[in-house]
């Protein structure tokens, strides 16, 4: 490959246009980065991304020293031009002596050739692709190759190519591009690949709408493919779109019928939807799913407690209690046990979350209320100042208090 600094190869991988100045470049070089992060390529393109970004760098390192070596610290269009004339110049002369090398190669195989007609199967002729697209961003869709470059030299040579897309002409490593057969349909399976790209791209973006969109013409490509319904799911629930996600989820479970997330997913689904009956079947079934999951079987006693089964709601958070115990899940277990007019189960509960988190205010204060309904007065106070300590501003419990105190028993002054 020719020495000759080509100013204009660099400036089409950084997509700047002169003049420009250190300042330009390095803006560029961020902007191209936050495009071609290995971190942002879809499966199986990770080193394609990561080999542009580094011919990205050594194009922008290049670029910043010539700029610092410049009067003004800026390069002009001119000296783009120039440049490029001269790179140019250079590689035809380097062409002419690889066509030269080529043609006595060919002249000592032309024996051979002749005598030998079936040793070589290639073809003597090449077919070049105009329209392409890019795996890595296909929402900019079929764009039109207006060039082939090279960078680089060695066993480390790097192709890439200007095309023009309908958000603008982008340059895109080889790797990268697809070039399209307009006469054969897509497979479905690339059809999937691309629309899921693109969707993890508007959901990176924060456009859930987009990406439902997107992932709707996924599905329709293929669907029975879990990742896309699991993600359809959350695009829509982000979005709002509150039935549309409750289809999804429901197609999900189909496909995937012995894992528990699609039922997580579900329960909450049809909760938001206020529809707790099918929420609470959604949230048993993945808690039979995965039985050792604590924080299912707190769902499941919620999502009973909301429906009126105190029973079912107790029997779950108490095995929720032997997994992992949480404050959230022993304060509802609290309440079932007070609903099902279990003393003793309430004040166990209240008094295991305030020894899980003893500087949570609402837990003393449901062990207060609870042991203002038994006879355990002082103790009673004593969780209710200490209550009061962690909340202040708490009246209910500053009323407590009050009428725990009244009921304290007085002592008689000595005779």
């Amino acid at each position: 490959m020719s020495n000759v600094l080509d100013i204009e190869q660099s400036t089409l991988l950084l997509e700047l246009t002169p003049p420009f100045d250190k300042r330009d470049v390095q803006l560029a070089r961020r902007r191209q980065a936050k495009v071609w992060h290995p971190d942002l390529a879809p499966p199986g393109k990770q080193a394609a991304h990561e080999r542009h970004l580094q011919a990205i760098n050594r194009a922008a390192d290049q670029l910043e020293q010539l700029a610092e070596t410049l009067r003004g610290g800026r390069v002009s269009a001119n000296a783009v031009k120039v440049s490029a004339a001269a790179a140019r110049k250079a590689r035809a002369e380097e062409g002419q002596r690889a066509w030269e090398a080529e043609q006595r190669r060919q002249e000592s195989d032309k024996d051979r050739k002749v005598n030998d007609p079936f040793s070589s199967q290639v073809p003597d002729h090449s077919v070049v692709h105009r329209y392409a697209r890019c795996l890595s961003y296909p929402e900019w869709g079929v764009g039109t190759v207006s060039g082939i470059y090279f960078t680089g030299d060695g066993d480390d040579i790097q192709q890439w190519a200007r095309v023009s897309f309908q958000p603008g002409v982008r340059t895109v490593p080889a790797d990268s591009l697809q070039f399209v057969d307009f006469s054969k349909p897509d497979p479905g399976a690339d059809r999937v690949e691309r629309f899921m790209t693109a969707a993890r791209h508007a959901l990176a973006e924060g456009d859930y709408s987009l990406a439902a969109q997107r992932l709707i013409y996924a599905r329709d490509a293929d669907p029975e493919n879990p990742a896309v319904l699991r993600l359809m799911t959350f695009a829509f629930w982000q979005d709002g779109e509150i039935e549309a996600a409750a289809r999804a989820v429901r197609d999900w479970a189909r496909v995937e019928p012995q894992r528990p997330a699609p039922q997580r997913f579900a329960s909450r689904i049809y909760e938001q939807m206020r529809a707790f009956d099918l929420a609470s079947e959604a949230a048993e079934r993945a808690a039979a799913l995965a039985p050792q999951d604590a924080d299912a079987w707190e769902r499941v006693g919620r999502l009973a407690l909301r429906t009126g089964n105190p029973a079912r709601a107790a029997e779950a958070l108490e095995q929720a209690r032997e997994l992992a115990p949480t404050v959230e899940g022993l304060l509802d277990l609290a309440l079932a046990n007070q609903l099902l007019g279990e003393l003793g189960g309430e004040l166990t509960a209240c008094e295991q979350a305030t020894v899980l988190e003893p500087e949570f205010g609402p837990a003393w204060s449901r062990l207060a209320h609870a042991l203002a309904r038994s006879d355990r007065v002082s103790d009673a106070i004593a969780a209710a100042e200490r209550a009061l300590a962690l909340e202040p501003s708490d009246l209910e419990l500053t009323e407590l208090l009050e009428k725990l105190l009244e009921r304290q028993p007085r002592a008689l002054p000595a005779a």
